[in-house]
């Protein structure tokens, strides 16, 4: 993986643990610092399954989620 990653920590609407954006030459992860530590971690980790499998290139986002929980992220 060569791209720039970002990572912002930023209270997110309840429910969501991270986001991820694709931007110029790279990647913005945000995360809810409101988490506790390993689930910032956790959310870290999903974000970066989702950059490394290039899902931000695929159509449909509700099988790559469920994919990703499936493998107990």
């Amino acid at each position: 993986m060569t791209d720039d990653i970002y990572v912002y920590y930023q209270p997110l609407p309840d429910g969501i643990n991270e986001a991820v954006m694709t931007c110029l030459g790279g990647y913005t992860i945000y995360i809810d610092p409101r988490q506790s530590k390993d689930g910032i971690h956790r959310s870290y980790r999903h974000a970066l399954k989702h950059i490394q499998n290039g899902d931000f290139f695929r159509p449909d986002v509700q099988e790559i989620e469920s994919k990703a929980h499936k493998k107990g992220d």
